[in-house]
């Protein structure tokens, strides 16, 4: 009798899945996907309009976008949704809509989904971030993020969401 050439084939770890592969079934795929922006409130004028072309882009699409409601990353990807479709939108803030600088509450007030944390009033900022982070990454399929190399609370919450498989974009600016 001949020997029995048969071979398991057992699938890989899902922790082992290739993310260049994962990265590429999602631009293959035409399903409307839930895309976080996250980034730094500090940004270099032409980074900018690159950031609102990312998130103009994927509106038309007919992507839902969620993001924070600071100056910067934040606000670039508000503006552009909202031009193209405010039903798109979903901006989470870290704390209450009157702990945000005057200068983005105009901004946030023409936002349809606005997602106020008034239980972290009384945390400091970078913990309150931190957790708004995390919350977005929760509600996300994919993560677009622009940092600096230095940016602790991007870089944390960018490794947070790749932890839980999501697919990330990570862009920084210096």
């Amino acid at each position: 009798m001949g020997k029995s050439l048969s071979r398991s084939l057992d699938l890989p770890p899902l922790g082992r899945v290739d993310t260049l592969a994962q990265e590429l079934a999602l631009l293959q795929d035409k399903g409307k996907r839930r895309i976080a922006f996250l980034g730094s409130r500090h940004v270099p004028v032409v980074s900018i309009h690159i950031v609102e072309l990312i998130a103009r882009s994927l509106a038309q699409e007919g992507h839902s976008i969620i993001t924070s409601g600071s100056q910067g990353v934040n606000a670039a990807v508000i503006r552009a949704v909202s031009e193209i479709d405010p039903s798109l939108l979903t901006v989470l803030l870290p704390q209450s809509l009157e702990r945000q600088p005057l200068e983005i509450r105009d901004l946030l007030g023409n936002v349809l989904h606005l997602i106020e944390k008034t239980e972290n009033n009384e945390l400091p900022l970078p913990m309150a971030s931190s957790l708004c982070n995390q919350e977005i990454i929760n509600r996300c399929d994919q993560l677009i993020c622009f940092a600096f190399h230095d940016s602790e609370t991007l870089l944390s919450s960018c490794h947070s969401a790749e932890d839980m498989g999501k697919v990330v974009s990570l862009m920084f600016f210096d």
